[in-house]
């Protein structure tokens, strides 16, 4: 057998390095981002009232209400923000108090 020969082994070594790409694109790629998508999904799934979220956009708040697609986030005393909750990217604190709250509840 000449290396001027097509057989089926020279087809494989000349297609070998696009292959091997591929799995590697894959591997580094396409599995980590799907990976991430999937923990983001549960994250926003789990969300639940109390919970402090960061928002896309830098803000940091308070959960106040949860509905289908969207919630509801206190971002300062009072002033409540409507969020669809894919724009959710992290939550800090579940229902925790934060160290530095300095809310008091007094009886008047």
């Amino acid at each position: 057998m000449t290396p001027t020969d097509g057989g089926l082994m020279a087809m494989l070594i000349n297609f070998a390095p696009i292959i091997i790409i591929g799995v590697m694109g894959y591997l580094l790629l396409v599995r980590p981002q799907m990976k991430q998508a999937k923990a983001h999904r549960e994250m926003i799934s789990g969300l639940k009232r109390n919970d402090t979220v960061v928002l896309s956009n830098g803000m940091v708040g308070k959960v106040t209400r949860v509905e289908n697609d969207e919630a509801m986030v206190e971002i300062a005393q009072g002033v409540n923000v409507r969020v669809i909750k894919a724009m959710i990217t992290q939550v800090r604190d579940r229902t925790g108090v934060a160290a530095n709250d300095t809310k008091t509840i007094s009886k008047a």
